[in-house]
């Protein structure tokens, strides 16, 4: 096959800087030093409330398929698309919290994901999950078939690298969105009982988490905030991969994070796991990883090498070819 014509959804650009846009931005610079893809981005602009609930309905069951229909394949990296459309589909899922955990989200992205994200399941050609963990996910609540999944985790690149400048202080840091499955509130605990400060980076989500948080800062401020660090401290509640983890072990900061999960499967050993509900847990799991420090460094750096996003754009571009024959 020659040159592939690629659209792909960008509009979660416009929505936040963190989770999906951080994957989207990242894989797109990757995808454009691609060889053999013509890449053609779309995208519906507007932060408002009208703008999210317009996107969901008339840009993406209207507009999108209309406008990505000559080409050969459309990929959705946010888990919303088109019902009806007939170029080939490539979907990205990146958890399922939000049929897992529903009650954690709010109503109308609750109602809209049970209604449509299993019927855009059905329709891709191709399902693209970032963790084995996802992809399992995927098979049991979505009912995605093996053969249609292909598991392609996230990459790392600069700035997230060991040798840089660091954050000056005594603290433990907690990186994402302000939302439940963050599970800040035993994070604060767990904080306070081994006497670290606890600076959090994050923008503001949903579900009255409350919490003082520095807000969105750029890769180059969150690089340097992880190689000050005496510990990444994430022990959420649910995630499909974990950016921040691997991100935290690329700069050599020790990793508190929980067991049993993808994130688990990310580090492999590379972190300290603790039980996320159990905030004695977190606390002693911080303190190991302080103490443990030197050796989790080590096996960080080793361990999130293996990582790139380049690496992800090749096997993104193998999932295209596949979708399109």
């Amino acid at each position: 096959m020659g040159e592939l014509r690629v659209g792909i959804d960008v509009s979660p650009l416009e929505l936040t800087g963190a989770g999906t846009a951080r994957y989207l931005r990242n894989l797109l610079s990757a995808l454009e030093e691609t060889p053999g893809l013509e890449l053609r981005r779309y995208g519906f602009a507007g932060r408002s409330r009208l703008a999210k609930v317009t996107r969901d309905t008339a840009w993406y069951l209207g507009a999108l398929p209309l406008r990505a229909r000559r080409e050969d394949v459309l990929h959705l990296p946010a888990h919303r698309g088109p019902l009806l459309t007939g170029t080939p589909l490539v979907l990205t899922i990146h958890d399922l919290a939000v049929l897992r955990h529903p009650e954690t989200f709010n109503r109308w992205t609750r109602q809209y994901s049970r209604h449509a994200l299993p019927r855009l399941a059905r329709k891709a050609k191709r399902v693209i999950t970032v963790s084995e963990f996802t992809a399992r996910e995927a098979a049991e609540l979505l009912g995605v078939e093996p053969d249609r999944i292909r598991v392609i985790p996230h990459g790392v690149t600069e700035p997230f690298r060991q040798h840089g400048e660091a954050a000056g202080g005594d603290y433990v840091l907690a990186v994402g969105t302000l939302e439940p499955r963050k599970n800040l509130a035993r994070i604060v605990l767990a904080a306070e009982r081994t006497g670290h400060e606890l600076r959090v980076v994050g923008p503001e989500g949903w579900g009255d988490v409350s919490v003082p948080s520095a807000g969105f800062v750029p890769d180059d401020e969150l690089a340097r905030l992880f190689r000050g660090a005496a510990a990444l401290v994430y022990p959420s509640l649910y995630e499909g991969f974990g950016l921040p983890v691997l991100e935290a072990m690329a700069t050599g900061t020790p990793v508190v994070t929980s067991a049993g999960g993808a994130t688990a499967e990310l580090a492999d050993g590379a972190a300290v796991l603790v039980d996320p509900l159990d905030v004695d847990s977190i606390a002693a799991g911080i303190e190991e990883a302080v103490q443990r420090r030197d050796e989790l460094r080590e096996a960080g750096i080793q361990r999130a090498a293996r990582y790139t996003w380049e690496g992800a754009a090749r096997a993104t571009v193998e999932v295209y070819r596949e979708a399109a024959s």
